[in-house]
Order: structure tokens, then C-alpha cells, then sequence
């Protein structure tokens, strides 16, 4: 699983013209399953975000969880993460899963999500969706979990 994770001040995501997530600081958090990811992979990528140090204490650190400021949590769907650019101009997106493994691990973690964090929102899996976001920082980070044997 991979998770693109931005540090925001505000998100929102638009399908259709109509806002369906919508946070104010927090974490904007782009989700992609892979090829082999599972239930495991999405879960222990959730734990990893939900007690990620990303957020300033007193001292100007990053030493609080979004968990630990009581921020939102918007997780959007986007499988171009999980693209192949090492060869061409065009990107390969063989090491995405399927669309059903995709759609049936990102609504898992969403699951997890709402039952262990007061404020999540999302994305909607397979729309063309406008995603708007302040970058507070910037701070960005790539987190990947694989498992234990990606198939070839």
C-alpha cells in the first residue's frame, strides 16, 4: 500500500461539482493498493498515518500525530501512484491492483479509519474528482508498506 500523505490547513474533494470531503488541518492522504497488498498491508499503512509526526509541538518539532491534534483525515483513492515510469514517456500502471482488489482495500481502510479517528472524509474510488488542498509547510511524505511477497 502506498500513501502520499500531505500536511494541509485544508482539503476538500469535488465529483461532479458537488463537495463530498472536506477537512480543515490535518492530513490529505493519497491512497494506492498494490499488486499482493491485503487487509494487513492497508491496515498497518492506516496505523502508520494515524501515528505519523508530522505536526509541530510547543518547541516547533515534529513530534504530534494527527491523532494527537485531533486533525481530519481526507483519504483519496488514486491508483496513478502505484505507476512504472522507469522506461518511456508514458507511465505503466501494471503494479496498481485490480480495480476490485483497489476499491474493496481502500474502503477497508476507510472503515478503520472512521472507527479509530473522530474526523475522516474521502474521496470517491474510480470518479474524476478535484482535489484542492493548502500544503501547510510544504510537508510531504511517500510511506509505502509491502508485503511480505509481491507477485511478479
Amino acid at each position: 500500500m502506498i500513501g502520499l500523505l500531505q500536511r494541509v490547513s485544508q482539503a476538500s474533494v469535488v465529483v461532479d461539482g458537488a463537495e463530498i470531503g472536506a477537512i480543515g488541518a490535518g492530513l490529505l492522504v493519497l491512497v494506492c493498493a498494490e499488486k499482493g497488498d491485503t487487509e494487513k498491508e492497508a491496515d498497518a499503512l492506516l496505523s502508520k498515518l494515524l501515528a505519523y509526526r508530522v505536526f509541530s509541538d510547543d518547541a516547533g518539532k515534529m513530534n504530534r500525530s494527527v491523532t494527537d491534534i485531533s486533525g481530519g483525515l481526507l483519504l483519496v483513492p488514486q491508483f496513478t501512484l502505484a505507476a512504472d515510469t522507469n522506461s518511456g514517456t508514458r507511465p505503466s500502471f501494471s503494479p496498481a491492483a485490480s480495480p476490485q482488489d483497489g476499491v474493496k482495500l481502500f474502503e477497508h481502510m476507510v472503515r478503520r479509519a472512521r472507527a479509530r479517528h473522530a474526523m475522516v472524509a474521502t474521496g470517491q474510488f474510480g470518479a474524476d474528482m478535484k482535489v484542492a488542498l493548502i500544503n501547510d509547510g510544504p510537508v510531504t511524505f511517500w510511506l509505502q508498506i509491502a508485503p511480505a511477497a509481491r507477485p511478479g
